[in-house]
């Protein structure tokens, strides 16, 4: 395979590191490190507190300094000029840097308007994985991207779906995600209890997991960030007790322990799901999976799971018991057979030489508003100060700022 200069633009909201946050950071992190252990020049673009737990043989680009929900947490600042501000910004910074980076092939993982459209105005060949449902503005974006050098892929046929309907534009593709099967070593058996991994959120459902669990007298161990406090104060904390515990946000190697000791997951979302990058570690190292039923669950566990017939708790508790008697074998032959590293780094890898081979395509010419794409000036570095994109000067303070109507459209 030949050697590829190959930048990853990452989604800004956590690091890219260890613990993750959430599937989007683990899934940019392995691909970096994957790439990079093929023998390409992998750049990583993502915020500078990604840099001390960079992948060995990965390039971090800072095109922000500190991930945005730091000082801009989603929950509060979703939709405000504080926010839009801060991300244009970052991202003007890091179209620049693309352009000016004598990269074979841009893998774009962000969620922001700004590069899909990038790829066609500066003929930039490009992979971009959706990884959520389409919202108006993305959706946008990439229908003003497509040209032959922009290929588009979704995780699951399930979002190929939802995003495209019956009729699939040339350039786009299902890519499963893939895990490092050596990461989630394979345990069969366990204690008789279940575990629960993810973003303690409200749609993610730990709730329902907790509820289930009570349900059917399955002792429960949650892992996972605490990213909505009141939720977890009121629908989690509780219920918490010797049979049902917190052990808060892990690491994967301590993740891959717990799993060890316990004989089913609980994977409860309670919105579009594109995959369930945890619910497959979790089948890798021989755990059946109980689920709502909600986006690609089906797809993605097939024989290994028991999908719950309704979104209740009682009918989870039902799965549960279900899943507890699934072999541990069956989910690891499907986490094996369908989502290892190997197969979706070849497979993206094939896309990033069809993208680089169709530059020679022709395209319509286009032109995009100063809304639709900015790119930075040179020589622009990440700053900790949100600044305007257009004067550079310092915007207002975070706190002064609220929600304005039609705002949130601008963004990620």
């Amino acid at each position: 395979m030949t050697r590829l200069r190959i930048a990853i633009v990452g989604h800004i909201r956590h690091p890219v590191a260890r613990p993750f946050m959430g599937g989007m950071e683990a899934f940019t992190w392995r691909l970096a490190r994957s790439l990079a252990h093929r023998g390409h020049d992998v750049h990583l673009l993502a915020s500078g507190d990604s840099e001390a737990d960079a992948p060995d043989g990965v390039t971090v680009h800072p095109v922000i300094d500190t991930h945005y929900d730091r000082d801009f947490p989603w929950h509060r600042f979703h939709g405000t000029d504080a926010l839009n501000d801060h991300l244009d910004q970052a991202f003007a910074r890091a179209g620049r840097m693309l352009i000016e980076g004598g990269f074979d092939v841009v893998h774009n993982n962000s969620l922001h308007r700004y590069i899909p459209r990038l790829a066609r105005t500066h003929k930039l060949p490009m992979v971009s994985s959706l990884h959520i449902p389409p919202f108006r503005v993305l959706a946008d974006a990439m229908a003003d991207g497509q040209c032959p050098w922009h290929i588009q892929t979704v995780t699951s046929a399930r979002q190929a779906r939802i995003w495209w309907g019956m009729i699939r534009p040339a350039k786009a593709q299902v890519v499963h995600n893939g895990i490092d099967l050596d990461d989630w070593p394979y345990h069969a058996g366990g204690d008789g209890s279940a575990v629960w991994s993810g973003r303690i959120t409200p749609n993610k459902g730990t709730h329902l997991a907790v509820q289930a669990a009570r349900l059917a007298n399955v002792p429960l161990r949650i892992c996972g960030v605490i990213e909505h406090e009141d939720y977890f104060n009121s629908a989690v904390r509780p219920y918490l007790s010797d049979r049902i515990t917190y052990l808060g946000h892990l690491s994967g190697t301590e993740l891959a322990t717990i799993y060890a000791d316990a004989s089913c997951m609980l994977f409860t979302p309670q919105w579009e799901e594109p995959f369930g990058l945890a619910a497959v570690e979790a089948m890798a190292t021989g755990l059946p999976v109980a689920a709502t039923d909600y986006g690609a669950v089906r797809e993605v566990l097939g024989p290994a799971g028991a999908v719950a017939t309704s979104d209740t708790a009682s009918a989870l508790a039902v799965a549960l018991v279900r899943a507890l008697q699934i072999d541990p074998q069956t989910a690891r032959n499907r986490a094996v057979d369908c989502f290892g590293m190997d197969r979706m780094i070849a497979h993206f890898e094939g896309l990033y030489h069809e993208a680089q081979a169709s530059t020679g395509l022709p395209a319509r010419s286009v032109q995009f508003s100063q809304n639709q794409l900015q790119i930075a000036a040179p020589d622009a570095g990440p700053t900790r100060e949100p600044a305007d994109v257009l004067t550079g000067l310092p915007m207002s303070p975070p706190g002064a700022t609220t929600p304005q109507s039609g705002v949130q459209e601008r963004i990620i």
